[in-house]
């Protein structure tokens, strides 16, 4: 290795003093790294030009084969308009069947409630809990999940009777299987407050006459603790409850937010038997509620 570093350096030595002492040597050197210097660039120079022809001729085919493609689908314009609506006829025939259930899409397999749960629907009484405080509704944890609560309607006398009787026999279970204390938050909904509540976004996506609140057959609900609403979905003691809530109001033969793809976990609607929604006339106890909206219009 000593031996190498030493040739080495002694070549090195010779040639500097060769280039400094001797100037024919010295013209030598440089006129090679000049040549040198000179055939790279060139190359380069013919790499750079030869680039840019394909990129040319890259930019060119291409504005070649857009204009072609502009006149193939200008002469053909009417088959594909054809074709596009064909294609597109069956899925838009599809949403209008359905409207808008697709955001409200949920197991619809029949649940039949369980033989003390039947036998407790057949004659049985049942009282709606008092009236909650205005202020229960008011603060600040429920204003950031149920945004405008305050003014909803939380009259029992304005729902289904059957489903009043299918909802209350589900608080009486919460309440005494499973020490859940139960609150209404919004039972009938006018067709304003509907149309309201979706232009808010955050808490329904249906408009006037498309959910079962305007005919009395829906209510979203949560729990009372200490007095105070618990209605956040992060709160473990609150999703246990949700749990045992969705599976009593199926027993109980209700609808359950909870298992639509876009979760209500606190919703809960009733699927008359023969109610067909935007079709079966208002219900009674909201003939007079309607006729006041229509004249106050």
């Amino acid at each position: 290795m000593f031996v190498v570093a030493l040739i080495a350096y002694f070549a090195v030595a010779v040639t500097v003093a060769a280039m400094l002492l001797l100037p024919p040597i010295r013209a030598s050197i440089l006129n090679a790294v000049a040549d040198l210097h000179g055939r790279v660039s060139r190359r380069a120079s013919n790499s750079a030009s030869r680039a840019r022809g394909h990129l040319t001729k890259s930019v060119k085919t291409s504005q070649s084969i857009l204009v072609d493609t502009q006149k193939l689908l200008f002469r053909r314009r009417l088959l594909i308009f054809i074709t596009a609506g064909i294609l597109a006829t069956p899925p838009l025939i599809a949403i209008a069947l359905r409207g808008r259930q697709l955001l409200f899409q949920y197991d619809d397999t029949t649940r039949v409630p369980d033989e003390k749960i039947a036998a407790l629907l057949n004659g049985e009484q049942l009282v709606p809990p008092p009236q909650l405080p205005p202020e229960v509704f008011a603060t600040q944890e429920v204003e950031q999940v149920r945004p405008a609560l305050q003014d909803a309607s939380r009259d029992w006398n304005l729902l289904d009777a059957d489903f009043r009787t299918r909802l209350l026999l589900v608080y009486k279970i919460m309440r005494e299987q499973y020490g859940y204390q139960m609150a209404l938050l919004e039972g009938y909904r006018s067709p304003e407050r509907q149309n309201r509540l979706s232009q808010l976004g955050g808490v329904t996506n249906a408009a006037a006459f498309q959910s079962y609140h305007q005919y009395g057959l829906a209510t979203d609900n949560a729990f009372l603790r200490d007095g105070k609403l618990v209605i956040s979905e992060k709160d473990p003691w609150a999703m246990r409850g949700y749990q045992l809530y969705g599976q009593t109001a199926e027993q109980c033969g209700l609808v359950w937010g909870g298992r639509w793809k876009l979760m209500d976990l606190g919703h809960v609607e009733y699927h008359k038997p023969g109610f067909v929604m935007g079709k079966s006339p208002v219900p009674p106890q909201l003939q007079n509620i309607e006729s006041r909206a229509s004249l106050r219009q």
